[in-house]
């Protein structure tokens, strides 16, 4: 008996700095903008789920399956961020994260729903950011990890700007059980199937 084909085809790619969580626009502001199929040659249909916004980078699921899209972007799955911030971070601003801040979401007020966050003792070990993050001659910065179970618009931006320290370097670095460990920035893996 023959083995099923896999009818859907599934991609892990490091979104890199400066790219759209997108294929194409037909909008004329964003014709000199960068696409994910710059990349790789993806097959048809394929969507990213969830997105990243262009001055955001890391870990990005690109699927052709509409359903896993959906599970991947509800409630029941984490996402994890790195987020090198302005100035030196205090426990109080963690505690802040971890209990809900007030953010603007659609042009409304939104506090965010609890979350997992912590201070990361070393500076992760990630690739060179394509941009410059300024040097410490203008004052230190830190990492914090953040885990959610929400994704609203620029939500951990919008987070630690709330509680006194802006986000310099955003990097996804986990969706479930898939973590980006040693992948480059623009690499592209294929997946046989998505263990979340």
């Amino acid at each position: 008996m023959k083995a099923l084909k896999n009818e859907h085809s599934h991609f892990i790619i490091y979104k890199p700095f400066g790219y759209l969580s997108q294929f194409y626009s037909n909008s004329k502001q964003q014709k000199n903008k960068r696409f994910l199929g710059e990349l790789y040659d993806f097959p048809e249909g394929i969507m990213p789920i969830g997105r990243l916004d262009e001055k955001s980078e890391g870990l990005l699921l690109l699927t052709t399956d509409g359903k896993m899209s959906d599970f991947v972007n509800s409630r029941k799955v984490e996402k994890e961020y790195y987020a090198q911030v302005d100035g030196d971070i205090s426990e109080e601003a963690i505690e802040q994260l971890i209990i809900g801040v007030e953010i603007g979401f659609e042009g409304k007020k939104y506090i965010t729903k609890p979350c997992t966050a912590f201070r990361l003792v070393e500076t992760p070990n990630l690739p060179e950011p394509i941009k410059k993050i300024r040097d410490e001659r203008h004052g230190p910065t830190s990492w914090v990890s953040i885990t959610l179970n929400e994704g609203k618009f620029r939500q951990v931006r919008k987070m630690t700007s709330a509680v006194g320290f802006p986000t310099l370097r955003l990097v996804r670095i986990r969706v479930g059980n898939i973590q980006i460990n040693n992948m480059q920035s623009g690499e592209v893996i294929e997946a046989y199937d998505f263990s979340i």
